[in-house]
């Protein structure tokens, strides 16, 4: 398998201080932003988060900004925590939220998790037959022999996610995902211990994290997270913290 087309993604994992600058020309000249009194209103307070994630936190297809709308609120806090403490690493969103407390980022977790609004149509994976046997295997039965759980086990049949705090995997930007298990893989993106997704990407190669995150890119997403599951799940994960 040819590695060329997939490496933008990973080194994309590289860089996540970067993924911004291209937007902070228009943060930093008032005359691109009037200004105007603050409201209540927690929908006007997040207007800053619209500027990467889309209107609604919807995002597309395409890009590498991720989805917010719809995904479950203890992932969110958790994720938005992260970015403030420092075991998630981007420059512009720690500065963003560097003096917001707990209260108030689940204020914003809890709006953008009651969203409910349509995803986009996805593009082909591009995968040839024998990577998407590989891929199928490794999201839907996982690989036991690296200890690596099939992608269904924790976030769900429907790949939906689950609540209160394990994402839905569909949805998303292909480079995003690429990016984000190239994060866990490389110490880049880290959580609460025992840190689950570290050690699971740790166990793939960058050939195993392309052909996941092209197969899950082209699958239509819709469903809505599922309740938090009756049983144990495979893996140990200090994330799922609500």
């Amino acid at each position: 398998m040819q590695n060329s087309r997939f490496l933008p993604g990973v080194l994309i994992a590289a860089v996540l201080g970067l993924g911004l600058s291209a937007i902070a020309p228009v943060l930093a000249d008032p005359a691109t932003r009037p200004l105007r009194p603050l409201t209540n209103d927690i929908g006007e307070r997040v207007q800053a988060c619209t500027l990467c994630h889309g209107a609604q936190g919807r995002a597309t297809t395409q890009g590498y900004f991720p989805r917010l709308a719809g995904k479950p609120s203890g992932y969110l806090f958790n994720q938005l925590q992260s970015f403030r403490d420092g075991r998630r690493q981007h420059a512009l969103m720690a500065g963003l939220l560097r003096n917001m407390s707990d209260d108030y980022l689940r204020e914003i977790a809890g709006y953008f998790a009651a969203l409910d609004v349509p995803y986009p149509a996805p593009g082909p994976s591009g995968l040839n037959a024998e990577q998407q046997a590989r891929a199928e295997r490794l999201i839907l039965q996982g690989d036991p022999a690296r200890k690596v759980p099939a992608c269904t086990a924790c976030h769900g049949p429907s790949m939906a996610g689950r609540e209160p705090a394990v994402p839905g995997l569909l949805g998303l930007p292909r480079d995003y995902l690429v990016g984000q298990l190239g994060a866990w893989r490389g110490g880049l993106r880290r959580a609460h211990a025992p840190d689950c997704m570290s050690d699971v990407a740790k166990a793939l190669s960058t050939d195993d994290i392309a052909i996941v995150a092209n197969w899950l890119a082209a699958k239509p997403a819709g469903a809505h997270p599922e309740p938090p599951s009756a049983t144990p799940l495979p893996v140990q994960c200090g994330g799922l913290a609500p």
